[in-house]
């Protein structure tokens, strides 16, 4: 699996707003309709009035490269060019381990990803 971070840094708080807004349509696509697409949101940062957080996942690497040549990512980029956007920060990460964050019944785990001997 493929996670992918990003944080988009706007002019504004209303280009930021506007940005989000115009893209919700195509982050709905890609996720119904792009394979391997596990989830793709790019949601207002409610800390930094003009960041959008980006979050995807993605089943392989090859799905997220496929990403790249698919009309909803050169959507994607032309909308928010569009809109003030003035800067980026982009990571993806391979995770080849997960596990819940909790225990039964919400409890709060101690550790992570430690192998019971």
């Amino acid at each position: 699996m493929v996670i992918v971070v990003a944080a988009l840094e706007f002019a504004s708080e209303q280009d930021r707003n506007h940005a989000v807004a115009l893209t919700a349509d195509v982050q709905r696509l890609t996720r119904e309709d792009e394979a391997g697409c596990l989830d793709y949101c790019f949601a207002p940062d409610p800390a930094v009035a003009t960041r959008i957080q980006v979050y995807e996942r993605w089943e392989t690497s090859e799905s997220l490269a496929a990403h790249f040549d698919h009309p909803y990512y050169e959507r994607m980029a032309g909308l928010l060019r569009g809109v003030g956007m003035v800067s980026s920060t982009n990571q993806a990460y391979l995770i080849e381990r997960g596990e819940g964050v909790y225990i039964d019944a919400g409890e709060k785990k101690k550790a992570f990803f430690v192998d019971s001997a």
